[in-house]
């Protein structure tokens, strides 16, 4: 599916004060993604805040971005567990005739084997009514889907079009885009080794910074994509200070900083999350500043 190639941004959830969610600031981030070359949307992944967010304000959530959206891009939303019943039920009962696909990740915290990881997607496979784009997440998961599970996966379901690969490991990216299949994804889900991928097969990237800098990213994965590796390079080093700054407390407290000095959204982050110190404040607009960004 190209509707997956390029650029797609993992949004964030903007809250009030109250820390109640803040449409408007929702309102604004969609558009502000759509009309800078954001080429596709994730709805409810981590950086959503997820874990704290409410079944309800998630039904909520994503009827405003559809609302919004109106067609224009694809949307992913975040279905996914340590609880395969429990997926399958979520995906049984969400109405997702607006969405283009369904972003799961690897089971977290119970930390399965590899066979535990393939039949827990096999079972998903077998009842989803949207392609799937698995996701790997050691870093949060606890355990690493390696690429001979992710493969045969993909080899193994038609429905199952992609990965979101998140080990921040360049040897286990080649691995995949190297022994896949025809016509599957591998999505880079590590923003400072996007155009890595990018130039070595990948289909794009799933990213936190992109959302912020719609642009100039999504133009560097453009041009990765087309093997305009000096150009994009050109970006990726411009972009290389404010990539590493917002993940250097919590994600996504370093990219609602971005966010709040762009004048899109608030900087609040719901509990166990705390909200940017000043000193990354200061940083984050320091380094927007240089890049002439306000």
């Amino acid at each position: 599916m190209t509707k997956f190639v390029g650029t797609g941004v993992a949004l964030i959830t903007p809250f009030n004060e109250d820390l109640s969610i803040d449409f408007e600031a929702l309102s604004r981030l969609v558009e502000y993604n759509i009309n800078n070359g954001t080429d596709y949307l994730v709805i409810s992944g981590t950086t959503g805040e997820s874990v704290t967010i409410t079944k309800e304000e998630k039904k909520k959530i994503v009827s405003h971005i559809v609302t919004v959206n109106n067609g224009r891009v694809p949307l992913v939303l975040g279905i996914g567990g340590n609880n395969t019943a429990a997926v399958i039920e979520e995906i049984n009962t969400t109405d997702l005739s607006q969405i283009d696909a369904i972003l799961s990740v690897s089971p977290y915290y119970s930390k399965p084997t590899q066979k535990g990881i393939y039949q827990h997607f096999k079972a998903i496979s077998a009842i989803a009514p949207k392609p799937i784009i698995l996701y790997n997440v050691p870093g949060r998961t606890s355990s690493n889907m390696l690429p001979e599970t992710t493969l045969r996966l993909a080899k193994d379901f038609e429905n199952i079009i992609a990965v979101k690969e998140a080990k921040g490991d360049v040897s286990q990216y080649l691995q995949l885009i190297k022994n896949k299949p025809e016509g599957f994804h591998i999505i880079s889900g590590d923003d400072d080794l996007a155009l890595t991928v990018a130039l070595a097969g990948g289909s794009g990237v799933i990213s936190v910074i992109g959302q912020a800098l719609p642009k100039e990213f999504s133009q560097m994965i453009r041009n990765g994509i087309a093997g305009k590796s000096k150009k994009a390079y050109e970006t990726h080093f411009s972009l290389m200070e404010i990539t590493s700054l917002i993940f250097s407390e919590n994600n996504p407290a370093g990219i609602k900083s971005v966010l709040n000095a762009l004048n899109i959204s608030s900087a609040y982050v719901r509990l166990p999350l705390v909200e940017a110190t000043s000193e990354l404040d200061k940083k984050i607009k320091n380094a927007l500043n240089t890049l002439e960004i306000s």
